[in-house]
């Protein structure tokens, strides 16, 4: 789901990025009965079953608030993951043909959940596209009311977390790799797809890292209070985190060992 209108270069790669993730988790879950071929519709959910998700094969789809499209699905994205009162202003409509692959809405959560990687994958396409809903809503605001929320591109060399600083935000990068320094000694490296930032966030307490993009990345942002709510309602997230945290102790550890002199060179 994207806001309608023009977008930057690397909100452009991201969307293309996302657009490629169901099809991954969906690669091995049947489909629950033949592709669906509907024309151009004025109120789309009145001819899907709200207990199914449908795999975007073929056209677009806009989503309206009240009589105003904002949003759109096309190729690739999964469509009838909104639900809810939340959603009850939203419509969804085409202006052309569309072709739809069903698969139960229950036996989709069942497959991801059932495996590590593709609950990752899962979390990626959510976060994505609410980091880029939140960079073109801010792109839209008066830049004196702008907040620091979405994502954005970082050369090599620029700081993402400065040591001792007040920790406001969670970090992951979407694509690049950065290095994480304590006192000025490097004590890991934080991969794509990795979320970082998140111990200071939970603590209350100053960064105890400085992280240093090493090649030019993106980097979504998350604010802090956004992030910790996910995580009490969603324990998917929290299992993401503390393996992520889990293998940045794992570094750390194997560094120790490294560090410290055998018997024999004491």
């Amino acid at each position: 789901m994207y806001l309608l209108g023009e977008q930057s270069a690397y909100a452009d790669a991201l969307i293309n990025r996302l657009q490629s993730l169901p099809a991954l988790w969906l690669r091995d879950l049947a489909p629950c009965g033949p592709m669906l071929e509907l024309e151009a519709a004025d109120d789309l959910l009145t001819q899907l079953p709200a207990d199914q998700l449908f795999m975007l094969n073929e056209g677009m789809i806009n989503g309206c608030i009240g009589a105003r499209p904002l949003f759109y699905w096309q190729d690739g994205d999964l469509i009838g993951l909104q639900q809810g009162e939340d959603w009850a202003d939203c419509r969804l409509c085409s202006d052309g043909a569309l072709r739809l692959t069903p698969y139960w809405r229950r036996e989709v959560f069942q497959h991801v959940y059932a495996d590590a990687h593709r609950t990752d994958q899962f979390l990626e396409y959510l976060l994505g596209q609410m980091a880029i809903l939140a960079h073109a809503v801010a792109e839209l605001k008066p830049r004196e009311f702008r907040s620091t929320n979405g994502f954005k591109r970082v050369e090599a060399g620029e700081i993402l977390i400065n040591q001792g600083d007040a920790a406001d935000h969670v970090f992951v990068i979407i694509d690049g790799h950065a290095e994480a320094f304590v006192d000025g000694h490097k004590v890991g490296d934080v991969a794509k797809d990795e979320i970082f930032g998140a111990m200071a966030v939970f603590t209350g307490e100053p960064r105890n890292a400085t992280v240093i993009a090493r090649e030019p990345s993106t980097v979504m942002l998350i604010p802090g209070d956004h992030f910790l709510s996910m995580t009490r309602t969603n324990p998917k997230i929290a299992h993401s985190l503390i393996e992520s945290m889990a293998r940045r102790i794992g570094q750390l550890n194997r560094q120790i060992t490294q560090m410290t002199p055998t018997e024999g060179q004491r």
